[in-house]
């Protein structure tokens, strides 16, 4: 079980990464014994949401840099785990956006800590299909792109009843393919969990959770509280450096 000390300048975070994201939890752990966090900032603070840094060019950076697109020159597969939700505490991979990152693929070195907000029963099940329309359209888009030279085809030949056809086919596949992943849904535990403790259940399986908070949770409460700047940036720097503690 790997263990790493988050210290701060307004306290200690201690966090617990999870073994069943081995390619997440061995990049952290090195980059931590690498000193690359080490003079690092919390810079993009939200309240109720998340507290997130590891970016490099914000170490030193002027109180007018815009920050949150630096990193090592790779990213991360994703490791999505429907038992590690994103909960009070949970760590997380930051990412770039769907449009440009379709794989979801994580940043190399970014990192957020969910602080969030508790759910009603009433939201969560909202939230479920919402999830399962998310997944019919992603099942479909990537049909599409697996069918995309087919598709040029038709609509150069003006081939109107072949695309009709093949979209009927597509949505067939779509509603089969989803049929046998299964409806998402939360576990009792995880319902619980974001009716009591809270968390940002919307980042579930878009984003890869890799550990969670064991001691400070109160720290990053405080974190999550500063005051900040236009572009969610702390107007006093909140400054970190990582090490490895088991």
């Amino acid at each position: 079980m790997a263990k790493v000390l988050i210290k701060t300048s307004l306290g200690d975070i201690i966090v617990r990464l999870y073994d069943e994201t081995p390619q997440h939890r061995d990049n952290f752990l090195k980059l931590a014994k690498e000193g690359y966090y080490d003079g690092t900032l919390f810079h993009r603070v939200i309240k109720n949401f998340m507290v997130q840094g590891g970016d490099p060019d914000s170490k030193g950076a002027s109180a007018s840099a815009h920050l949150g697109a630096g990193g090592p020159n790779y990213t991360i597969p994703a490791e999505f785990n429907t038992a590690l939700i994103h909960k009070k505490g949970a760590l997380a991979a930051a990412r770039q956006g769907d449009e440009v990152n379709p794989e979801k693929r994580s940043s190399g070195s970014q990192f957020y800590i969910v602080t969030g907000e508790v759910y009603s029963a009433g939201k969560l099940t909202q939230m479920e299909k919402q999830m399962e329309q998310q997944q019919l359209q992603g099942i479909f888009n990537q049909l599409v792109v697996e069918n995309r030279s087919k598709i040029l085809d038709m609509r150069k030949n003006r081939d109107n009843a072949g695309l009709m056809a093949l979209q009927e086919d597509l949505q067939k596949q779509t509603m089969a393919k989803a049929k046998e992943l299964g409806a998402p849904k939360y576990s009792a535990e995880q319902r619980e969990i974001y009716t009591t403790i809270g968390g940002t259940p919307f980042l579930d399986q878009n984003y890869t959770v890799f550990g969670e908070v064991e001691e400070g949770l109160e720290v990053v409460d405080k974190i999550q509280n500063v005051k900040t700047q236009p572009g969610d940036r702390p107007v006093e720097d909140v400054c970190m450096t990582v090490s490895v503690i088991e």
